[in-house]
């Protein structure tokens, strides 16, 4: 008798699993809240669920088995959803999988771990990366230089880097701020560290701990940055055996001719630019663009390219959003003069009137990066010490979508880029 039960139970237990419904977490205008949404899709990948990333449909919305603790999770979070039957999510596969289409589906399998990297002491400015995550309730781990010269990175599948200088010079803040107590401590602080680890110079210490990123990336690592960050580390990069910083960063000098011997190649996205010497600019080389744009805020705005989801999954995914057209924001870095990025990066957004890219991507040895202009993408000219922005006002933000994007990518399950 039980020979006979068993393959009935089955049975049985198949047909239920084939019958069972799905979540559609559809990220449309429709979305109340499109931030939160990411949310849901990394915690049901923490489940042990798959999800299916689809791109182009619907504004690059997700679909997973349905469960009621999914179910709730998407109610207590207030992320619109629907319940489907298996019928119509078929139907949606085989909608976006007709190659007439450009859609296509991205399965994503596993849960990144995140790091960011920013200091332990308070300085006056907040970090758009980490108001999303913890906005979209994304767990991630704080590190900075002690960490990564420990060589925590390879932890790590994805690592973000925001208002930063790698090149010693402390964002250059010193002409305005060297007597506000903030600063005084953040360079006293570095300075120890610096100490501490071994380092006869802060500049140093900054100069290895971007090496540190490099061979994170290169060993297939996900780097992501924003504002600061982007053209100071490639500017560090290729200033690597050069001194830059002058007398009031490090304590001596820097080499006058350091413009003629900056080593591009070694440079993730820029090539061919010069450094900013004078120590009373604030302004660290001429790939960023906030002090010679002709640009206000009534006409700032990027559109984001359309990449096959087929065939170029990778800025596909990076790109996925219910607005193409977004608005613009500055920062320390607000955008990248177009004059200087390498010809094999990839350009997923731009002002081209203004010869501006602010969003851009590559690869580097087994694996990618990702950068982002400007600081905070609902507060257009965020000032050193305004206040935090509060996400709840802008849960739909496109701009802070193209963060989340990056954060799920690395979830992706690979797929060869055909292009």
């Amino acid at each position: 008798m039980k020979k006979i039960l068993l393959p009935i139970i089955i049975m049985l237990s198949l047909s239920l699993t084939v019958q069972a419904a799905y979540l559609l977490i559809p990220m449309d205008k429709v979305q109340k809240n499109h931030l939160k949404a990411y949310g849901i899709a990394y915690w049901t990948l923490q489940q042990d669920v798959e999800v299916s990333w689809l791109l182009n449909y619907r504004g690059g919305s997700f679909m997973f088995r349905h469960h009621p603790s999914l179910e709730s999770e998407c109610l207590i979070r207030g992320v619109s959803f629907q319940v489907i039957a298996d019928v119509q999510a078929d139907a949606i596969l085989a909608e976006i999988s007709d190659p007439a289409v450009n859609m296509d589906e991205m399965r994503l399998q596993k849960a990144p771990k995140i790091a960011v990297y920013t200091p332990k002491n308070k300085l006056p400015w907040d970090d758009a990366v980490t108001l999303a995550l913890t906005y979209a309730e994304i767990p991630y781990d704080i590190v900075y230089d002690d960490e990564v010269i420990a060589g925590v990175l390879p932890l790590y599948d994805w690592l973000h880097l925001h208002h930063e200088d790698f090149t010693g010079q402390y964002g250059k803040f010193w002409a305005a701020y060297r007597n506000a107590p903030w600063y005084q401590e953040d360079v006293s602080k570095t300075e120890a560290s610096a100490a501490r680890l071994g380092f006869s110079k802060a500049s140093h210490l900054k100069r290895a701990v971007a090496q540190k990123i490099r061979e994170f990336t290169a060993g297939g690592g996900y780097l992501f940055a924003m504002c600061s960050a982007p053209d100071s580390y490639d500017v560090a990069l290729a200033a690597e055996n050069l001194d830059i910083c002058d007398v009031m960063f490090d304590g001596d000098p820097a080499d006058p001719h350091a413009n003629d011997h900056l080593e591009y190649h070694n440079c993730f996205a820029f090539t061919d630019f010069s450094l900013v010497m004078n120590p009373y600019e604030y302004e660290i080389s001429n790939i960023d663009v906030t002090t010679t744009r002709k640009v206000t805020l009534a006409n700032d705005f990027f559109t984001l390219f359309d990449f096959s989801a087929k065939w170029d999954p990778v800025p596909s995914m990076l790109t996925q959003n219910h607005e193409r057209v977004i608005k613009g924001f500055m920062g320390q870095t607000t955008a990248f003069n177009k004059n200087f990025v390498k010809p094999n990066v990839i350009l997923m957004g731009e002002n081209k009137a203004a010869n501006e890219a602010r969003y851009i991507h590559g690869t580097y040895g087994k694996g990618t990066w990702t950068f982002y202009g400007g600081h905070d993408p609902e507060d257009y000219q965020h000032l050193v010490g305004d206040p935090p922005t509060d996400l709840n006002m802008y849960p739909n933000s496109p701009g802070y979508r193209l963060i989340l994007n990056n954060v799920l990518f690395p979830a992706a399950k690979k797929k060869k880029q055909k292009t």
